[in-house]
Order: structure tokens, then sequence, then C-alpha cells
């Protein structure tokens, strides 16, 4: 419509273009963003309405390995070096099986070899001990038959006598041979027989001469004189 086409009562026409309304402070929409929330409306409606929801992409088939692409000549030499090593992994495994082995029986060895040393050495110092108390064994035959005449009581000799079988003891040497004991030709040798028949094994009678014993090693045996049952 023209100017001079409007009505004379219409006064001149005024457009508010501020963005904050004077009366009630808040901030006016522009025509622009009243399109964008119309439209984001509209698709808020649409969602809740049951609009189906676009399809996934679909996934890409997988597409040749590096190993595809492999000659047979290839496939051949990778066989053949992983075999070459799962071989030379066996052979390893058996080297330290081998060696565990031969370290183990070298332990083993070790242990007897000590044990053997060990019992070797005893037996030398009870042999060395053994010939050392052999030589004296005449003096402790002297000092008992001494001591049966009672030509020791009251002497000073006595006080000798009585250190030198202390000091004999601590070695390690035992008497042997005890009247009524049971005869026994490991550790007694019989130089008279006397009949009795109050008894039924050989027993001892009478130690002629003491015997003597280093452990298990027996010095020399006792001289005894038994008693046998009567009628043997």
């Amino acid at each position: 419509m023209s100017d001079d086409n409007r009505p004379e009562d219409e006064g001149p026409v005024f457009r508010d273009k501020r963005r904050i309304d004077p009366e009630t402070g808040e901030a006016r929409q522009s025509p622009a963003d009243a399109q964008v929330v119309a439209a984001a409306a509209a698709a808020g409606a649409l969602e809740g309405a049951g609009a189906e929801a676009p399809a996934p992409a679909p996934t890409p088939a997988p597409g040749p390995t590096a190993s595809d692409d492999l000659s047979e000549e290839d496939r051949a030499l990778l066989d053949g070096e992983a075999q070459r090593l799962a071989d030379e992994a066996a052979s390893v495994q058996a080297q330290i099986a081998a060696a565990q082995d031969e370290v183990r029986r070298l332990q083993a060895e070790y242990v007897n070899y000590r044990n053997r040393v060990e019992r070797e050495r005893a037996a030398d110092k009870v042999a060395t001990t053994a010939s050392v108390l052999s030589a004296l064994l005449p003096a402790l035959d002297d000092l008992d038959r001494a001591d049966q005449h009672g030509d020791l009581e009251g002497s000073p000799l006595a006080i000798v006598a009585q250190k030198l079988r202390a000091s004999i003891a601590g070695l390690g040497l035992e008497p042997v041979g005890v009247v009524g004991e049971t005869f026994d030709t490991a550790v007694h040798e019989a130089i008279a027989q006397l009949p009795n028949p109050e008894v039924t094994e050989m027993v001892v009678a009478d130690v002629v001469q003491r015997g003597y014993r280093i452990g298990e090693r027996l010095v020399r045996p006792a001289k005894v004189a038994v008693f046998v049952p009567a009628g043997e």
C-alpha cells in the first residue's frame, strides 16, 4: 500500500528492535532463534512419536592379512624356522635336565665320600688310641695283680694306679671280663673249663687276665676260667 492510500488517522509505525524486554527484563528471541527453537521442538516431537533411528553403518569386511600375501615358499621357510626354534628349545631343556641330574649325582657322591671319610677318620682314631693303650696294658695287668694281693692298699702307689686308670678310661678304654657273666667267644678266651652241675650254660668262673675294648673294637680278649654244665 502506498503512502497516498494510507488512512489519514493511521500514525507512524514504530518497530521495537531491543533485545531486552523493558517490561519483563528478559531476553527477546530473534526470528532466527525462534526458527531454531521451533525446529528442535519438531524434531523432539518426531522422536517421541516413535520415529525410527537411522540404521548403523555396516561393518566393513576384514581385508586380507599380511600372511595371506605370503607365497608357499615363504610359508615353508617360516614353518621350517619355527620347527628349528622348537628343536633348539627342546635340546636346551634336555641339556638342563642332564645337568641337573649330574649335579644331583655329584651331590650324592660327595655326601657318600664325606660319610666314608668321617667313618675312616673315626676308625683311624680308635686304631691309634688302641695301639697306644696296648703298650700300657702290661702295666695295668701288674696293677691288677698287686691289687688282688693287697699290695696297693694304703700305699702311695694306690693313688698313682687310680689316676692312671681314670686317664685310660677317659680315652675310651673299657675293661672286659666279669665273674658271673655268660661266656662270649667274641670277648672271652677260655683257658680252663670247670664242670659245674649248677650251671646250664658256660659262665665266667674267674678272670685270669682282664680284657679291654674301645667302643666296638676289641683291644684284647679277657682270659677266663669258665664253669661248664656237668656231663659236657
